[in-house]
């Protein structure tokens, strides 16, 4: 059952903040990735490439879980369970170049990749645990 994100929630995933995201690998284990994050207000958003072993990981099994944390203080942040609600090219690019203005202030991605897919992923919260938020 989908869960909401609070308004501080939303509001510090407007921050620049970093997540690290776990996926399951085939045999059960778990893989973390560290990524940009933010969210379309009811969902986590990330963006990544075709062929990374996460995307082949949610692509697989859905289930996720993202640790995120305040880059002045490690002590507010906000830990979500969820599923992969989309995984998709639609919009990737642009949304790529809306996170690499957040996070370096720079209008463009610079790690553009010729021939590699873009993919937004969407993930829809299913449990949320905030500290330091309020």
């Amino acid at each position: 059952m989908p869960v909401k994100l609070s308004p501080a929630a939303l509001s510090f995933l407007d921050e620049k903040v970093y997540a690290h995201v776990a996926t399951l690998m085939k045999d059960g284990s778990p893989q973390v990735t560290p990524v940009w994050v933010n969210s379309d207000g009811t969902n986590i958003l990330i963006n990544t490439a075709s062929g990374r072993v996460k995307t082949n990981n949610l692509k697989r099994d859905g289930r996720v879980a993202v640790s995120i944390m305040g880059m002045d203080n490690a002590y507010r942040c906000l830990w979500v369970r969820g599923k992969v609600k989309e995984i998709t090219t639609e919009g990737a690019d642009e949304h790529i170049d809306v996170l690499a203005r957040k996070y370096t202030g720079n209008e463009r991605y610079q790690g553009h990749q010729p021939g590699a897919d873009r993919l937004r992923m969407v993930i829809e919260p299913i449990g949320i645990v905030e500290r330091g938020l309020g």
